[in-house]
């Protein structure tokens, strides 16, 4: 049945550090996992979407270590094109470079935005086409076994403005940013959108915190899992095979942490690549875990499973197991230039090299450079204080020794102890590159 939910009345609070309000955290993944497939194969959960053999193969059982799942394309280079007939926004070349339906943005076009990525320079990642939905008749339905007596419960935008309003600053970022650098830096055959450094952005945004909306819509303290799922088209794989909207489940303790139901983008409403009229943001996971345009949240007692955490969206290849690793949740950390590749340098004048490094595990507390490829390494300077789900901007004055070609490497370490490695171990999908970059320049 449907149950109009009545918010609190509306006010506004701020978030800017971490630990200010709930910190609830989700459970190790690894273990997580596991307790979702014992209660799959003791016929307590449900999988939307899934076939029984990949449920099995996450057991090791179909024995499927190195396979590459189907329905992914092959890595290919950028895209020529500066415009995209599934992007509504324009998509100038000195700003993004467009791969299919995807656009990704130049980080050197970055240089001189500030703190926070502009909406015209963020990147797009679609899985279909950016659907332009009316924000006066949009609705967001919230159901399952859950929900206090399996009830139904419909809001509108009005609706979901009524509850106290948050701002977040965080980046979202695809989960194969780098991705093209296994290939040209390893050697390693991977699959999926060649990204470079550009499928991340950084924004301030506001909306209702969902868990405020779960409690409203009678959330149980059976709930186990949130799965939000998109109102862009259904998804269809290269064999023909519909996939579905695009749907991941988060576990009901991250739901009830940070996770947002965002309606504004630094200050303004959202546009419609980056999920108008409402998206989920759930800060430092992988991007995938962020549903644009949604329409929808299940809210179940049972495990779920979709598409978008069995075969997509998890580490498969020799080094992982038989069924791949766990759904992948935080992101890794990574640090990009704002320089063009292989842009030529005036060697007779001093530079200023900046760049920006970032991290789903914690803010960036230090930043190392080399201009030598490698050999020798100093301190950037940091303009800004580490945080949780954001980015650190940095700065080094270099002037070329000589005329040439040289590689300039930067180096990140987080709040969590963790530093960027020279080589990332592979996967079959190119997901988490987390080795620092090796980018080429020429002084002239």
């Amino acid at each position: 049945m449907k149950s109009p939910v009545k918010p609190p009345a509306k006010h506004t609070a701020v978030e800017t550090a971490p630990g200010r309000h709930a910190s609830r955290l989700p459970p190790a993944e690894a273990e997580y996992d596991r307790r979702r497939l014992r209660q799959w194969l003791a016929g307590e959960a449900r999988a939307d979407g899934v076939a029984r053999r990949d449920l099995l193969r996450l057991l090791a059982a179909a024995g499927l270590a190195g396979a590459v799942p189907a329905g992914l394309t092959a890595l290919a280079g950028p895209a020529a094109a500066a415009t995209s007939p599934g992007i509504v926004k324009p998509l100038p070349d000195e700003w993004f470079t467009v791969r299919g339906t995807n656009a990704e943005t130049r980080f050197e076009s970055l240089a001189d935005t500030g703190y926070h990525t502009p909406a015209d320079h963020f990147f797009v990642r679609n899985h279909t086409a950016t659907p332009v939905l009316d924000a006066d008749t949009w609705t967001l339905t919230l159901h399952g076994d859950g929900l206090a007596h399996g009830r139904e419960t419909v809001l509108g935008l009005a609706d979901i403005k009524r509850f106290r309003a948050v701002t977040r600053t965080a980046f979202v970022e695809c989960a194969g940013n780098g991705r093209s650098f296994y290939t040209t830096q390893q050697g390693d055959t991977v699959t999926g959108t060649a990204w470079t450094l550009g499928a991340v952005g950084l924004a301030t945004w506001r909306g209702a915190r969902l868990s405020d909306v779960l409690r409203a819509a009678g959330l149980t303290r059976h709930a186990v899992d949130v799965m939000p799922r998109g109102l862009d088209a259904d998804y269809v794989i290269a064999d023909g095979t519909s996939l579905g909207r695009v749907r991941r489940p988060l576990p009901v303790a991250k739901a009830l942490d940070d996770v947002l139901l965002a309606y504004e983008m630094n200050g303004e409403p959202l546009g419609p690549d980056h999920g108008a009229p409402v998206r989920v943001l759930v800060p430092s996971w992988v991007g995938i875990a962020s549903v644009k345009w949604v329409g929808d949240i299940e809210v179940s007692a049972q495990p779920l499973y979709s598409p978008w955490n069995t075969d997509f969206y998890r580490l498969f290849g020799d080094a992982y197991p038989p069924g791949g690793s766990a759904p992948l949740t935080g992101q890794t950390l990574k640090s990009a230039f704002e320089l063009a590749w292989d842009a030529p340098l005036d060697s007779t004048v001093r530079h200023r090299l900046t760049g920006r490094s970032w991290s789903g595990a914690g803010g960036v507390v230090r930043v190392d450079l080399s201009t030598d490829g490698g050999s020798t390494w100093h301190k950037a300077r940091l303009h800004d204080a580490p945080r949780r789900s954001g980015w650190v901007r940095w700065s080094t004055d270099w002037r070329p020794p000589a005329p040439g070609p040289y590689e300039l490497l930067a180096r990140a370490t987080d709040a969590a102890g963790r530093t960027q490695p020279d080589v990332t171990v592979p996967n079959t999908q190119g997901y988490l590159f987390d080795a620092v970059v090796r980018h080429p320049v020429r002084a002239v």
